[in-house]
């Protein structure tokens, strides 16, 4: 078997590699960011690979990924594992579930953390035919990943893209929570649609308007931006509506600062019942099935707290505000994902959508950004 290099040639969707003891570590937030604010939720979500993949060409017909992972799971609550998805010619052939790796139990009732030590596992993947083709490996979007060796039994080359780059900025919901494997959350869906780069900027419990984040869309390469803005504000209760709405303006105005004239998609949040008239902040409860759900637990203080209907007023009225910028499109939340949705597609855990809901919001989003006419349309 051939050992290939894991390097920037190989990985995509990477803000940076870092070199560990176990491997190579894709992070989505660069050092600087990690440094000057090394929050635990965020710091969990950034090295969690959303939409990072290993790409190149090659006729092997087996490959072999090393990898050790470290995952986080709840006392008394039940969690699945992450996948390796593969990807020939732009189609999903077979995804690996992985093993192993470290496990951070955390008591939902103390905040208690307890690690559990593991080993490293390998995906492998075979009888894949000796044509030249192209391949993918995306990596699991809910466990941060070691990569440690990748082997093919014929060499592989990397490959360069000529392919729009959509750059995307949001919450779990955009990270992927809950569904199965990484090309099944709804930005993978909706760039395979589109046929363009994914760069996902979605993390868990981490899409707080923070400038940090805005100065690295900035200075990242895209021809295509989106910024999902909304749930995170409200469930962790971390601002009134006279905070945010100069937040969010500022947020865009350094996004602008670096491109001032690509499309871009401001979206506020799909529908999720708990929040549309309750604030924050939010609370996760055991169901007593394995399983967790999150509720709503506001109103606190005598000041007007924001709920999901007022940040969609919000961000409707800010986006036509700014009419000095032809290329900012507004998108309601709801055209994803409604109440009509929820009826048929209900979020299991009151925040999250499943499998099936990400791949109608990825899908409602394609036909809404990518058809002609759309402000991600081939001009």
């Amino acid at each position: 078997m051939i050992i290939t290099p894991l390097t920037d040639e190989i990985v995509r969707g990477a803000a940076e590699l870092e070199r560990t003891s176990r491997g190579v570590r894709p992070h989505r937030l660069p050092t600087w960011v990690r440094t000057r604010f090394p929050d635990p939720q965020l710091l969990g979500a950034e090295s969690r690979p959303a939409g990072v993949r290993l790409v190149f060409a090659t006729k092997a017909t087996t490959i072999e990924l090393d990898l050790h992972t470290t995952y986080v799971s709840y006392t008394g609550v039940s969690r699945p594992r992450g996948y390796v998805d593969l990807v020939v010619n732009g189609d999903r052939v077979a995804s690996g579930q992985v093993g192993g790796g470290d496990r951070i139990e955390i008591d939902p009732e103390t905040g208690a953390t307890r690690l559990h030590a593991g080993v490293p596992c390998t995906t492998r993947f075979s009888d894949l035919g000796t044509d030249e083709k192209h391949v993918e490996l995306w990596l699991p979007h809910n466990e941060t990943v070691d990569l440690r060796a990748l082997r093919t039994d014929e060499p592989v080359t990397p490959l360069t893209s000529a392919r729009r780059i959509w750059l995307h900025h949001g919450s779990s919901i955009s990270h992927g929570s809950n569904a199965t494997t990484p090309t099944r959350t709804w930005p993978a869906v909706a760039s395979r649609l589109g046929d363009v780069e994914l760069h996902s900027l979605g993390f868990g419990g981490s899409a707080l308007v923070d400038p940090f984040v805005a100065r690295v869309m900035r200075d990242s390469p895209a021809d295509l931006i989106s910024v999902k803005l909304g749930i995170n504000v409200v469930n962790f209760d971390v601002m009134r509506l006279r905070a945010f709405v100069p937040a969010v303006h500022g947020f865009l105005d350094t996004i602008r600062d670096g491109h001032p004239e690509t499309p871009l998609v401001l979206m506020s949040p799909i529908f999720c019942g708990a929040y549309e008239d309750t604030p924050g902040p939010g609370r996760m409860d055991l169901d007593g099935r394995g399983g967790v759900r999150f509720s709503a637990t506001g109103p606190h203080g005598p000041a007007p707290q924001l709920t999901l209907r007022v940040v969609r007023e919000a961000l409707e009225s800010l986006a036509g505000r700014r009419e000095e910028d032809p290329n900012l499109h507004h998108l309601d939340g709801t055209r994803l994902y409604g109440e009509q949705d929820a009826a048929e597609h209900p979020l299991p855990d009151a925040l999250h959508p499943d499998t099936a809901a990400h791949e109608l919001i990825g899908e409602r989003f394609a036909r809404y950004a990518f058809a002609p006419g759309g402000p991600f349309a081939t001009r």
